[in-house]
């Protein structure tokens, strides 16, 4: 059976590495490390691990519905602990009465800094306070560079993981009936759109499927995978639950309050 028939052609240089990743822990038994995954890479990456005994991979996103999570690979007498994730909880306050900062404005602040996304985990804003994982290898580049944020003086410290903020990302779920798995038709039932708004989201380049954006309206979702829509908040398809009599999918999937 080829094993690429079970995922999309985007994603084989993905599996390649997963499969590179594997074969160096099974034959030299060292552990593997990783950058930061998505959910979509996290749901590969154990679909073709699967039940090997020979081998323990464990994720790392410090909250508990953490999104991006480090993965690790290693043989299964290998002890795996939080330490072994390399990684550091990073806190900066900003003035809330003067300035209101969102995700996008510090993701922003990083990407302009020339921090790879690769290297950061989830971002959490609350209270006035910005908490945000990265990998330690960047610690003090990050620290260094980034010192403010829409205006706002910043300055990123390390803090103990007894200190995680409340994250405020709440997923509401909803079931629905669709005539496809297209992404046009999953916007309309999942956004409350009309088809026609859907294809115009699509072709304005405004939809991302698991970050990358998409512009084909005939794309298949699939279950586990994250869309987002700009100006309309994010959705992922969380389960598949068959198809009714009349041939539809059945669906729930969550949306992010």
């Amino acid at each position: 059976m080829d094993l690429y028939q079970h995922f999309r052609q985007e994603e084989y240089p993905f599996i390649d590495q997963v499969l590179s990743w594997r074969e160096e822990v099974t034959n030299r038994y060292e552990s593997r490390l990783t950058d930061f995954l998505h959910p979509r890479e996290q749901r590969i990456f154990k679909s073709l691990i699967g039940n090997d005994e020979t081998l323990k991979l464990d994720f790392f996103g410090a909250w508990e519905d953490a999104e991006r999570k480090r993965a690790i690979l290693t043989p299964f007498y290998e002890e795996i602990t939080t330490e072994s994730f390399e990684v550091e909880l990073l806190q900066a306050k900003f003035p809330e009465k003067f300035v209101s900062i969102e995700h996008r404005d510090v993701l922003g602040a990083f990407l302009s800094a020339g921090i790879h996304r690769k290297k950061i985990g989830d971002i959490i804003i609350n209270d006035g306070y910005i908490q945000i994982l990265v990998a330690k290898d960047i610690t003090t580049y990050l620290t260094t560079n980034v010192t403010s944020i829409k205006k706002a003086n910043v300055q990123f410290d390390n803090v103990s993981f007894s200190q995680l903020l409340d994250s405020t990302n709440r997923w509401i779920e909803s079931t629905a009936t669709c005539s496809s798995l297209r992404l046009d038709v999953l916007i309309k039932e999942m956004y409350q759109t009309s088809r026609q708004q859907a294809l115009d989201l699509i072709k304005k380049g405004f939809v991302k499927v698991n970050f990358q954006t998409i512009e084909q309206a005939a794309f298949l979702l699939e279950e586990g995978d994250l869309l987002s829509v700009r100006g309309k908040g994010r959705t992922r398809l969380k389960e598949l639950q068959g198809k009714t009599k009349k041939d539809k999918v059945r669906i729930i999937f969550e949306k992010l309050n």
